[in-house]
């Protein structure tokens, strides 16, 4: 039975809209993640946009519980039903129908489709909610309805937002395989398991604790697949249905082991990371040092320690991809297209992680041997943090040592990063859209007309005025600044990556132009008096027509991508400005210069072709059957612009130039990474790469007059080789020095200060002596070096350069034979070498 189906099938019968998973990174500065399935629609529910039509829908949404308040990742694979990625299939009703249609279709569903047996089904209500508890009597046996308080029946999704009294649908996974004394109804036993909360919004809370009213109350409801799943599989953890054994079974093959669920976390954690990293990546979440990136980095790297614990010590995770491909892109069509990108972003990370593991492992041992009793729990947190492990894993190794880790340190360390990351999370948003009075404008005007398309200019009027505090004033007189809406704006506010326009209303200032909630406002420094209800003569900057080049650039540049690096180049950023453009893209490597060099050709071919720009109005599936490209999480409406240039056919709001040839020249002037597997190229064209020319000429032109003349290639060859015979100059006149050396024990020792090469010289006194223990140091730009070699002798060139380089105030280490150590401190080689003659002679 696909029951992802089912459900939204069902509810399409009833008049609801299936809609398509939104994007696991909301758009919602409270949120880290999607954890929800109302996160999409939080707007509408506390009526900061007005109520789509139909004003019901339904949705399988596909949520990360993983950092910030709702974060199960530390009991992923240790309980039957928590998960880092699961998917929540959902009902919404925005002010259409409340608890009785809400009750009767989620009873509906439950007993008519999933045909589960009545008899195992409870129903639980707020303990303040007596019209919930009336409604269920209609459904099922007074004596199968209980109450409860805040606890367990009050649902909000943060600190703050929509919020109400909820109802939940247990089933009774009977008495015969669950009877501890926790297993009873509002008890923590697995008996009893909720399948479906049905929310009952009524409220926001704001900051303070207040709860108002919403405008229109509304429905949401979650009901969780891998829940259901296994129930109508008849598996007691989600972990044994057909969403998570095929993947369980293929961890098992490639560690040549056979699962068992008792001693099996390690699996189930496996089976269950690799899920939220193939959908963070496929939507182009990258692994970084912060933020989403390093959640990201860390659920990746909980599964390859827990591999490190099944014995697998090579990267793994990556041939996974395939089968969670298999298992769920059907209805995700986009992991098809993102799969072979996303095993090579995986395997790299898997490869530099495996190298870390090693790095904390010499950091284990450093603190071991220090450690009388008591591991410290600040270098069991270091390893938890930097190298990645568990304390648990760090607590196995001590405990065949005979010791133990100090984990009240640890837990304190823990608890202060949590509270850091919680408040780097917890921000309230943009102020300005809490703030202002955006709602009384699109209550009482709805959305302002952009005619920027087709005019740079336009006779206006004023339909609102807001301060600098976003609200609504009659007037800005001279000298303020402020926020202008008006009916009709040619102003484009800044999305999609291109700057706000900027230019003039009357004779006041537009300084930028930005959404507020859909409203176009533009920012305007205000020189005469301006107020509601006057008309006005909007001129837009000249600067829009090289933004719009540069924009129409963008474009080209991300075909030219596709055709040259392969399709699974995605946009991951973009900046469009008058005199320079940017563009992240998802890509595993930095692009070569021969790379960069096809690229730039593919653009000014395109460009010289000269082709007409070409702009279709669509439905969103018709945009996307013609072969057009989407960005991955991006809010489209029911009607969307389908821009083609040449090549390029992409979804795109903003403006754009009539021909392809308008753009004139393409120059790339950068290519950089931004993150693990994000990479950035900054471009110029029209102008600004007419300036970008002119500058390499006018450089050109001044190395060739430093040069007299003379050929710039020719001249710098030749330099080159001048500087290498110099060079070698220098290596033979220090080679040639003759170092002292004497005889201790039958071991001959050099400890001498030199300043040339001095691994060659160390090589040529270890070819000269039979056994030999050598100590070098030199000066150079106020640095020191030291180095040491040993042949045939008890001395270990490692150890001696760690044991001297503290003296100058620096440390190194290498190999038994060789290794070098730098210093700051020149003023104490001297001390260096007499130290190093001590240690020499007391080991001899």
């Amino acid at each position: 039975m696909d029951i992802r189906k089912e459900y939204l099938e069902f509810f399409k019968s009833k008049g609801h809209e299936v809609v398509a998973s939104s994007a696991l990174v909301p758009d919602d500065a409270t949120l880290l993640f999607t954890n929800a399935g109302m996160v999409p629609f939080k707007s509408i529910f506390t009526g900061d946009v007005p109520r789509p039509n139909p004003p019901i829908r339904t949705s399988c949404q596909t949520c990360i519980r993983a950092g910030g308040k709702h974060n199960d990742l530390d009991n992923v694979g240790y309980t039957a039903r928590h998960h880092t990625f699961f998917e929540m299939l959902g009902n919404f009703s925005f002010g259409e129908y409340f608890k009785t249609e809400a009750i009767a279709y989620a009873w509906e569903f439950v007993t008519e489709i999933l045909k589960l047996p009545k008899d195992r089904l409870y129903v639980t209500v707020h303990e303040n909610d007596d019209e919930a508890y009336e409604i269920w009597q209609k459904h099922i046996e007074k004596e199968r309805i209980y109450k409860f308080g805040d606890k367990d029946n009050f649902w909000a999704m943060g600190d703050t937002g929509p919020c109400g009294p909820c109802s939940e649908i247990f089933y009774d996974q009977g008495a015969e395989h669950f009877n501890s004394d926790e297993d009873y109804m509002g008890g923590d036993g697995d008996r009893f398991l909720e399948i479906w909360n049905l929310v009952f919004m009524q409220f926001e809370k704001s900051s303070d604790g207040t709860m108002t009213p919403l405008p229109k109350p509304s429905i949401d409801t979650g009901m969780g697949l891998e829940r259901v799943t296994a129930i109508k599989e008849g598996k007691f953890s989600n972990y044994d249905s057909s969403l998570f054994m095929p993947l369980i079974n293929e961890v098992a093959k490639i560690a040549n082991l056979t699962y068992e669920y008792e001693s099996g976390a390690s699996f189930r954690v496996i089976s269950d990371h690799i899920r939220s990293v193939v959908f963070l990546l496929a939507q182009g979440v990258n692994f970084d040092k912060e933020g989403r990136g390093y959640v990201l980095r860390r659920i990746l790297r909980r599964a390859l320690r827990h591999g490190y614990l099944l014995g697998i010590k090579e990267p793994f995770m990556y041939r996974l991809v395939d089968k969670v491909v298999e298992l769920m892109g059907g209805h995700y069509e986009y992991l098809n297209e993102k799969k072979e990108y996303v095993k090579e972003l995986i395997k790299l990370e898997e490869e530099r992680f495996l190298a870390t593991i090693a790095a904390g492992l010499d950091l284990f041992n450093e603190e071991l041997a220090k450690t009388k009793d008591i591991f410290s729990g600040e270098v069991a947190f270091k390893l938890y943090d930097t190298y990645g492990f568990p304390l648990d894993l760090t607590a196995d190794m001590l405990r065949e040592k005979g010791l133990s880790v100090d984990a009240t340190k640890f837990d304190t360390l823990m608890s202060e990063q949590k509270a850091r990351a919680k408040a780097s999370w917890k921000g309230s948003g943009d102020a300005a859209k809490e703030s202002g009075d955006f709602k009384e404008l699109l209550e009482k005007f709805g959305k302002n007309e952009f005619i920027g398309y087709d005019s740079l200019s336009s006779t206006s009027r004023v339909l609102a005025l807001l301060n600098n505090e976003f609200k609504i004033t009659n007037k800005l007189n001279t000298g303020e600044s402020g926020y202008i809406m008006l009916d009709k704006t040619p102003f484009y506010a800044q999305s999609g990556g291109q700057c706000g326009d900027s230019g003039k209303i009357n004779d006041n200032k537009v300084l930028d132009t930005k959404k507020y909630f859909e409203l176009n406002l533009s920012q305007i420094q205000v020189s005469s008096t301006i107020s509601v209800g006057d008309e006005v003569e909007c001129k837009v900057s000249p600067n829009r027509l090289e933004i719009r080049r540069h924009h129409s650039a963008t474009h080209l540049l991300h075909a030219a991508l596709r055709s040259v690096l392969g399709s699974h180049i995605s946009q991951a950023g973009s900046s469009v400005e008058a005199d320079k453009l940017r563009f992240d893209f998802s890509h595993p490597k930095p692009v070569s210069s021969d790379e960069l060099a096809q690229i730039e050709k593919f653009v000014n071919d395109q460009i010289q072709a000269g082709a007409k720009a070409k702009v279709e109005i669509m439905d969103i599936n018709s945009a996307k059957n013609s072969g057009a490209i989407a960005l991955f999480g991006e809010k489209y409406g029911d009607e969307v612009r389908v821009l083609t240039l040449g090549c390029s056919k992409e979804l795109c709001g903003g403006t754009h130039v009539e021909n392809i040839n308008e753009i004139g020249s393409f120059f790339i002037t950068k290519e950089s990474g931004v993150s693990a597997g994000v990479r950035r190229i900054e471009a110029v064209c029209s102008r600004a790469a007419l300036n970008y020319a002119n500058e390499l000429r006018n450089e050109l032109e001044e190395i060739k007059a430093s040069l007299k003349g003379a050929s710039p290639i020719a001249a710098i060859a030749k330099l080159k080789d001048e500087i290498k015979s110099l060079q070698n100059e220098i290596k033979n006149a220090t080679s040639s020095v003759e170092l002292n050396s004497k005889l201790i024990n039958g071991i001959n020792v050099v400890v001498d200060e030199f300043n040339g090469d001095i691994k060659a010289k160390i090589d040529e006194i270890k070819n000269k002596f039979d056994s030999v223990v050598i100590f070098l140091a030199s000066a150079k730009d106020g640095k020191v070096m030291l180095a040491a070699g040993s042949k045939n002798c008890n001395i270990k060139a490692g150890e001696l350069v760690k044991a001297i380089a503290p003296i100058v105030g620096g440390g190194g280490g290498g190999r038994d034979d060789f290794a070098t150590a730098g210093g700051k401190d020149i003023n104490k080689i001297s001390n260096a070498l007499e130290e190093a003659n001590k240690l020499i002679k007391s080991k001899l």
